[in-house]
C-alpha cells in the first residue's frame, strides 16, 4: 500500500436539521479504484461531494494526501483531485479537443496562456482514452460511451493524483460501462491514479474495483477488499436483500444474483 489518498476521522453532514451522512471514519488508499455502494439515499453522492469540497463537513475531519481538505486553496486542490458529477457539464457544441482542454484551467487559469505543456497533456489525455481521432468532433454527437471517455479526458488532462466519479456509467449499454471501467482501471493501476466511483451495478463493481465502501441510511456499514465484502451476508447488511454468490470459473470475480 502506498498511503492514503483520503482520509476521514468521524466525519459526517447534517442539513436543516437531517443527517445525510451520520460519522465515519476511513482511509482510502491511492492507486486503487475504489467503488462506493449504497441505496438510493445512501449518503454516497454526499460522501463524494465532501471529498470534493462541494460540501464542508459539518462534523468530523477530512484530509487529502495528508492535509485537511478546508487548509487547501480552490485551484491548489483543482491539481489533486478531479470530480465528474452525475451530471455533466453542458458542452454547446465544442469540440472533445476543446472539452478535454478544459482541465487544464487549474494550471493556466481563466486569462492565462495556454502553454505548450498544456498542450502535451490534451494531447496524452485523447491519446490515452482512444479519442485522437475524435479530438475534432461535436462532443454532441458522440455515443454514450465516447461523451464518458471525452469526460474522463478532461479529468486526465487536469493531471491530479485522484479522480472522483458519481455514476459515470448508470445511463451507458453494457458494452460502453466495460469500456469505461476499463479505462478507469488502468488509470488506476498503470498511471497511479486514486480513483473513487459511485457505482449501481454490484457485479460491475466486482470485477473493476479493489476495494469497497458500501452505505446504508447515510452510515457506513462495510469498507473492505471487495472479494471480503461481496458476500450473501454483507450484500445483505448493505441492500436488505438476499443474495447468492458464485465465482467466475476463469477469474474467480464474485458474481451475485438475487436468490
Amino acid at each position: 500500500m502506498n498511503g492514503m489518498s483520503f482520509s476521514l476521522n468521524d466525519v459526517g453532514y447534517d442539513i436543516d436539521g437531517r443527517t445525510l451522512l451520520h460519522p465515519l471514519t476511513l482511509d482510502v488508499p491511492r492507486s486503487e479504484v475504489v467503488g462506493i455502494l449504497g441505496h438510493n439515499g445512501s449518503g454516497k453522492s454526499t460522501l463524494l461531494k465532501i471529498l470534493a469540497r462541494f460540501h464542508s463537513p459539518t462534523m468530523g475531519r477530512a484530509s487529502c494526501f495528508g492535509q485537511e481538505l478546508k487548509s487547501f486553496r480552490s485551484k491548489e486542490y483543482a491539481r489533486k483531485v478531479a470530480y465528474l458529477p452525475q451530471q455533466t457539464p453542458d458542452t454547446d457544441g465544442m469540440t472533445v479537443k476543446e472539452v478535454v482542454a478544459l482541465g487544464r484551467y487549474p494550471w493556466h487559469g481563466a486569462l492565462g496562456r495556454f502553454s505548450q505543456l498544456d498542450k502535451i497533456k490534451v494531447a496524452e489525455a485523447l491519446e490515452l482514452t482512444s479519442l485522437t481521432p475524435m479530438a475534432e468532433r461535436i462532443v454532441d454527437t458522440l455515443s454514450g460511451g465516447e461523451r464518458q471517455r471525452a469526460f474522463l479526458a478532461m479529468l486526465i488532462a487536469q493531471d491530479t493524483e485522484c479522480l472522483l466519479l458519481d455514476e459515470p456509467i448508470s445511463a451507458l449499454d453494457i458494452n460502453h460501462q466495460i469500456e469505461v471501467m476499463r479505462l478507469i482501471q488502468m488509470l488506476a493501476h498503470e498511471h497511479n491514479r486514486s480513483v473513487l466511483i459511485v457505482l449501481h451495478d454490484i457485479n460491475m463493481a466486482a470485477r473493476y474495483c479493489d476495494r469497497l465502501i458500501a452505505l446504508s441510511g447515510g452510515k457506513l456499514v462495510a469498507h473492505d477488499e471487495t472479494r471480503a465484502l461481496i458476500t450473501t451476508d454483507r450484500l445483505d447488511a448493505i441492500y436488505g436483500v438476499r443474495m447468492g454468490i458464485f465465482r467466475h470459473p476463469e477469474t474467480q470475480t464474485p458474481i451475485s444474483y438475487v436468490i
